[in-house]
């Protein structure tokens, strides 16, 4: 396949051919009477209209079945409905079923719930599961504890980090994981990390429908560490079990201070490997930055997160913290390895809006829209190493509508025409086809 007349970064308007699912030339006014029929049913000759064509995007953090069953689910966050009466409406008009599986919740929206809140606010009879914003919390009512026969002993219907447990007590979602594919491809990813603490049985045939690649974090390398502050480990006992899975890689999920402390002493007993992350970096102190920089860790980041939920932070972090939250610029310029994932569907599933939150960043935090852009173009396994095109690269793309200028500028997916994973072009959602 050519490529013709696109912006690449560096080199100015060429043509780009691909073969084999690698790109094999890049130059000027390329001869398209030379192209091989590769079998597949991509056109010859792509004409870019002038538009950039970029690395593909890879969303370092991402939890893809979670994402594949908010589809399937009410919407219940701040953004989507407000007070009691708004939750209540919601809840009783949740999609066909027997279940109600409601995502995304907020105590901002109608306070703590428990089982009994909920048996307030849902039919009679209808069991009704309620997921935290942060994917740690299900609230059940009491339909929802009789139906999987788990009333007797559970109190008020809450479970934290129980999902694994759970899931043989509940029906299944349909999960529409080509939609998720199909309608990441719209928005130029051609790869994804999913950051599960522990894979589900049965995930790995379940993601092997979508159409970009796949780094599955435990399952390869790295392997997901979860700290909870309510059962976090001495720095020593985490150092032991850093060990025990050596020379993997480890990505720890670090979201408050203590976690990210009690990691850094851990790392500093063991010792860094390469390919080791610190995932969400939530609240970062000024003087750690030359601790994470001396241990040579990438920190993957929810640049977004400020914005999202800025709301609900102003009331919900200590003070102390705030100023400390999810840091770009200021690691960025200490020279830590830095990348960005959407923790999708617990945050937004766009990459350019997160891009667009990183530029708009308050407080010193804020990238230029270039270094945004190579949050999501990092190498799977070092995602801070940006891809750029090149000859025997990998032919996974992403093609704009636009130059590069003119997509910096405004960070939006609808500059997006075209992903390709391997040289083949990934269909547009609910079409079967690619969009022109």
């Amino acid at each position: 396949m050519l490529i013709r007349n696109v912006e690449v970064r560096g080199r100015g308007r060429v043509d780009v051919r691909v073969r084999g699912g690698r790109i094999t030339e890049i130059g000027q006014r390329l001869d398209a009477t030379s192209n091989e029929p590769d079998g597949s049913d991509e056109p010859d000759d792509l004409d870019g209209r002038g538009g950039a064509l970029l690395p593909g995007l890879h969303d370092h953090h991402v939890h893809l079945a979670a994402l594949a069953a908010d589809t399937a689910s009410v919407r219940v966050g701040p953004a989507d409905v407000t007070g009691r009466d708004g939750l209540a409406e919601a809840l009783r008009g949740g999609p066909p079923g027997d279940w109600v599986r409601a995502v995304g919740y907020h105590e901002s929206v109608a306070g703590e719930l428990d089982r009994w809140t909920l048996d307030a606010l849902t039919p009679p009879g209808r069991p009704v599961r309620v997921q935290h914003r942060t994917g740690a919390l299900w609230v059940w009512n009491s339909a929802a504890l009789r139906a999987s026969g788990l009333e007797t002993g559970t109190g008020d219907g809450r479970f934290w980090r129980e999902d694994e447990r759970l899931r043989g007590f509940v029906p299944p979602v349909r999960l529409d994981m080509e939609g998720v594919g199909r309608r990441a491809a719209a928005l130029g990813v051609t790869g994804f990390t999913n950051a599960d603490p522990h894979p589900a049985d049965g995930l790995l045939d379940l993601l092997s429908v979508l159409p970009q690649r796949l780094l599955v974090m435990t399952v390869d390398a790295p392997v997901k560490l979860m700290l909870d502050d309510a059962t976090l480990p001495a720095p020593a006992e985490l150092a032991a079990r850093i060990a025990s899975l050596r020379p993997r890689p480890v990505a720890v999920h670090c979201v408050t201070r203590v976690q990210l402390l009690v990691t850094l002493l851990a790392l500093d007993q063991t010792g860094p490997v390469d390919g080791d992350r610190i995932e969400h970096a939530s609240v970062v102190p000024a003087e750690t930055i030359p601790w994470i920089k001396q241990l040579g860790v990438t920190v993957v980041t929810q640049p977004h997160f400020p914005t999202e939920r800025g709301h609900a932070y102003a009331t919900d972090v200590d003070p102390d913290d705030r100023p400390h939250l999810y840091r770009c610029r200021s690691l960025s310029d200490a020279g830590i390895p830095l990348a960005a994932g959407t923790d999708a569907p617990y945050g937004t599933h766009d990459p350019w809006a997160v891009m667009r939150a990183t530029v708009e960043r308050r407080g010193g935090e804020a990238l230029h829209p270039e270094a945004a852009l190579d949050l999501f173009t990092g190498e799977p396994q070092h995602p801070a190493r940006t891809r750029r095109l090149r000859i025997g690269a990998t032919a996974d793309l992403c093609l704009l509508r636009v130059p590069l200028r003119e997509a910096l500028d405004v960070l939006s997916a609808d500059t997006v025409r075209a992903a390709f994973v391997g040289g083949r072009r990934i269909p547009a959602p609910g079409t079967g086809e690619a969009r022109s």
